[in-house]
């Protein structure tokens, strides 16, 4: 069983697998511990990963990247529009009622929602890890941002089925980070006095902070705060707009106008970013941005700090708020710890530090990969495969949910709301509701603070529908209970409905009824009431996807992943015929030109040369995977003999030592005087010689017709046959050479007179001749074995 942990990032994602005894993060098909998160469609494949990272700026009308963003939206989301489509240029629509991307696949318009989008891209970073681990992965656990949403989280959860996943936990990024902190820690304090550790991530899109107290074994995360749109694509978003406006005036082109004058300006920007990080200036270059000129500019860290000052002013906001939802002060706090590829800016630093004063900003943890090592830690405690330290987690829900009912007819002052899980409600947890009903009734689930959600989500989470309830027996209201639960997803779901009756059950536990005497009535046994269940029959919905809808969109995926597999295949045989056109036709000038003969060389390059003109034909360049592999083998018909009689040149000389040395060996073995050899009998040491004896003469008589004969003709000597032949000396040889000695024989030391009596005997005979010390102690140990046995033999 594979244990495998995702950060599923806005830019790139990181895959963690344990093993080793430990958490390795893996890298990539390119060898990159990172996978850009984008999706890119084409005529003939889809690209994913750091193959549509090659593409993004050419084809960039159908590559989708911030997935982690726009997983779990409606096109009709203030946010969409307002922030999120300034990051893409591809087609957002409508689909089904949730957000979707139109691209231009296999030569035609087709449209994709997110959720299939992201289950693309969870199918790629499955492949990478299965190919990386050699064994298939299902079991994953996938850190998303705390921020996210009863419909995001299941949006991932459908992604990730889509993808053939089973996830054994959404973890919030900023939890997995604190358990990545935590479990490796051996100095942890008591629960009376936890460690409390600030963790602040500043992301590529957004900022997460949470507060997190420690002690042996255990983890409490007891605030976080989020800021959505402070990020490294912000800062970058930033700098576009200044450099381009520069660009305007200084060179008259409009760097807006032009997405892919934009990509080239921004891939510029965020190297100026990371140069400023450590320098006070950085130059800016980028050549042919468009109209083919050259752009060219400076900036200073003051300058840059003055650019990005309204975007780091909203940092300090989120700390504050995590901070005194804590209920801690700043000196209670004894660490800060930073993560996230934001943390490495002065001026971001210089913020988070200005909201704990006089406290240390520490970097212990891999700032880029800490989420990805904490979600596999989570995974291996999940596993039964891995033993992990025991650590426990409790985690909070960052919004208020509560449930809602319309009133009843006759009681108009009902409540008709309650907040079931508020904000900082532990996860999982779960809640029973009561209703008093004399009908069926629905609830409906949703968020109490809706303005606290992402700018335009769906504030709504789920519907019950309690069915045949009716009134009691003496027509009162009946009492329902609801179960409803927050898992460890972060989900909320409606788990039961049941309504409880009272009945009486004899006692079992009563003691032994006495019989009664005779004429008497038996006393009555003793009865106690219980509490049954009844269930009471409900349906419910969520945002997840309908089965029949999720069933379809795996098979269209396997489908795509399928023919991309194919295209890939072909793609692998085309270049292996290209490949061996170039390559063959150079070696027959080279180093097959004293083992090709004119007339083979030359129908050899006839044929050569018309499955280039081939290749680089209309019809070669789209064909299919067979007709590549059918060229293939007809050129190797006419190859493979030059290149056969090439290779046995090049083996002969080491093939033919190794059979020498084999001969010479075994010869040796055969005929020396070694004392290990001398219970072998002589005429099986003489078929050894015989043996190494025929087989060296065949080789010498061999190599002799081999001499004589042309190398551009067949070999008589093939290194095959001097290996067979080897083999031949060993199997024959070995188990002679090999053959355990014979066991001594013990002979008799004393005698027995023939009465039978047991008298020692006076002049006892020596021992035989020859025998060993082992048969001596043998003998002795016989004798001790059968104390009562006789001692002496008996003599006729």
């Amino acid at each position: 069983m594979a244990v495998v942990g995702v950060d599923f990032g806005s830019l790139h994602s990181k895959i963690g697998v344990a093993r080793h005894r430990g958490i390795d993060i893996i890298v990539n098909e390119v060898s990159n511990r990172a996978t850009p998160s984008l999706v890119s469609f084409g005529p003939k494949q889809r690209a994913i990963g750091e193959a549509a990272k090659t593409l993004e700026t050419s084809n960039f009308r159908n590559t989708i990247g911030s997935l982690k963003r726009l997983v779990g939206r409606t096109v009709h989301d203030p946010e969409i529009e307002e922030v999120e489509k300034k990051f893409t240029h591809v087609n957002l629509v409508d689909v089904g009622g949730t957000l979707g991307a139109q691209v231009n696949y296999l030569g035609e318009q087709r449209t994709f929602t997110v959720t299939q989008l992201v289950g693309m891209y969870l199918g790629k970073l499955r492949d990478i890890a299965a190919n990386e681990l050699k064994t298939g992965v299902t079991d994953i656990v996938i850190a998303v941002p705390g921020w996210y949403t009863d419909i995001q989280r299941r949006a991932v959860l459908d992604a990730a089925q889509i993808a053939g996943l089973n996830v054994l936990r959404l973890i919030n990024d900023t939890t997995a980070v604190a358990l990545g902190y935590g479990i490796t820690k051996s100095d942890l304090p008591e629960p009376e006095n936890p460690r409390n550790v600030v963790f602040v991530d500043v992301g590529h899109s957004s900022t997460s902070v949470a507060v997190v107290a420690f002690s042996k074994g255990q983890l409490t995360v007891k605030s976080t705060a989020y800021e959505r749109h402070v990020g490294g694509r912000d800062i970058d978003y930033a700098l576009v707009q200044h450099f381009a406006a520069e660009f305007k005036t200084k060179y008259k082109i409009d760097v807006l106008s032009s997405p892919k004058a934009m990509f080239r300006l921004a891939a510029g920007c965020d190297r100026v970013k990371k140069v400023l990080s450590a320098n006070a200036e950085s130059p800016l270059n980028v050549e042919s941005i468009m109209n083919d000129v050259d752009a060219s500019s400076r900036l200073n860290r003051d300058e840059y700090e003055g650019l990005i000052a309204g975007v780091l002013d909203r940092l300090p906001l989120p700390m504050q708020q995590a901070l005194t939802e804590s209920g801690l002060s700043l000196e209670q706090i004894d660490a800060i710890e930073l993560v996230g590829g934001g943390t490495r800016i002065p001026a971001v630093r210089a913020k988070i530090q200005s909201v704990f004063p006089g406290k240390a900003l520490s970097t212990t943890l891999n700032q880029d990969e800490a989420a990805a090592r904490g979600a596999t830690f989570a995974c291996a405690m999940l596993s039964p495969v891995f033993r992990v330290r025991d650590f426990s987690m409790h985690d909070i829900t960052p919004y208020s949910i509560k449930v809602q009912w319309q009133p009843q007819p006759d009681d108009t002052d009902e409540d008709t709301e309650l907040v079931v899980f508020p904000h900082g409600n532990p996860i999982p947890s779960t809640k029973v509701l009561t209703f008093y009903r004399r009908q069926p009734f629905d609830l409906e689930a949703r968020y109490a603070e809706p303005a606290a959600l992402p700018g335009g989500i769906n504030p709504w989470i789920a519907s019950f529908s309690a069915k045949n309830v009716a009134p009691d027996d003496k027509g009162d209201f009946t009492c329902v209970r609801v179960r409803t639960r927050l898992n460890v997803h972060g989900v909320m779901s409606f788990e039961q409905a049941f309504v409880e009756v009272e009945e009486e059950r004899e006692d079992k536990n009563d003691a032994m009824q006495v019989d009664a005497p005779e004429g008497e009535a038996a006393p009555s046994k003793k009865k106690k009431v219980v509490k049954k269940k009844i269930e009471v029959p409900f349906v419910w919905g969520s945002s997840s996807l309908e089965a029949s809808v999720l069933e379809k969109y795996k098979e269209q995926e396997a489908q795509m992943h399928a023919a991309d597999k194919l295209v890939m295949d072909t793609e692998d045989r085309k270049n292996a015929l290209e490949e061996y056109v170039y390559d063959t036709r150079a070696r027959l000038d080279e180093r097959y030109a004293p083992y090709v003969q004119a007339a083979e060389k030359e129908q050899l390059l006839a044929a050569l040369q018309h499955a280039e003109d081939w290749l680089y034909s209309e019809e070669g360049e789209d064909a299919n995977k067979s007709a590549y592999v059918e060229r293939l083998d007809a050129l190797k018909v006419l190859g493979d003999p030059i290149t056969f009689r090439y290779r046995e040149a090049e083996d002969r000389t080491r093939v033919v030592a190794q059979l020498r040395e084999t001969i010479n060996n075994y010869m040796a073995q055969a005929t020396s005087g070694e004392e290990r050899f001398a219970h072998i009998e002589e005429k099986d040491k003489q078929a050894i010689v015989e043996k190494c004896a025929t087989v060296q003469k065949w080789l010498e008589d061999q190599l002799v017709r081999q001499t004589e004969r042309p190398k551009d003709v067949e070999p008589v000597l093939t290194a095959a046959e001097m290996l067979k032949k080897k083999d031949e000396i060993i199997y024959f040889a070995t188990p002679i050479l090999t053959k355990p000695k014979p066991k001594p024989k013990v002979e008799p030391t004393a005698e027995t007179p023939k009465s039978g009596t047991q008298t020692p005997n006076p002049n006892p005979e020596p021992a035989a001749e020859g025998a060993t010390e082992g048969a001596k102690e043998g003998a002795k140990e016989s004798a001790k074995e059968e104390p009562n046995g006789p001692s002496e033999m008996d003599v006729d």
